[in-house]
């Protein structure tokens, strides 16, 4: 069984690894636990992606580790970037008693991006 036996760099990765997979399993938890409702999407995407940036930029993160989140980012930006073919996101956002257009002021968003919305 010794052969099994993970090394203290192998245990390290799986540390960084639980680390950086934290957020995804809190956003499917989220969303799996409540009534999940398109006014959520985005801001969850933006807390996820916040949460890849910052860790592709620690240095305490093994390069492997923040090669693999850059990836996990671009993947992500494909998908919120099809968040734009459908102004359904944008509605439910301005709808919502509690974001309507302040949330895209708050996330910095063009002023022509939030007259779209």
């Amino acid at each position: 069984l010794r052969k099994f036996e993970l090394t203290d760099q192998e245990w390290l990765v799986v540390e960084q690894l639980h680390n950086v997979l934290k957020v995804l399993k809190d956003a499917t938890l989220f969303f799996s636990r409540s009534t999940p409702s398109l006014a959520t999407v985005i801001p969850a995407m933006d807390h996820i992606d916040k949460k890849f940036t910052t860790y592709s930029r620690d240095r305490k993160y093994l390069p492997t580790i923040r090669s693999a989140v850059t990836l996990a980012k671009k993947t992500l930006d494909r998908y919120y970037s099809l968040t734009n073919h459908s102004e359904v996101y944008r509605i439910a956002m301005v709808l919502h008693p509690r974001h309507k257009l302040a949330y895209f002021k708050a996330a910095n968003w063009p002023d022509e991006w939030i007259n779209t919305a």
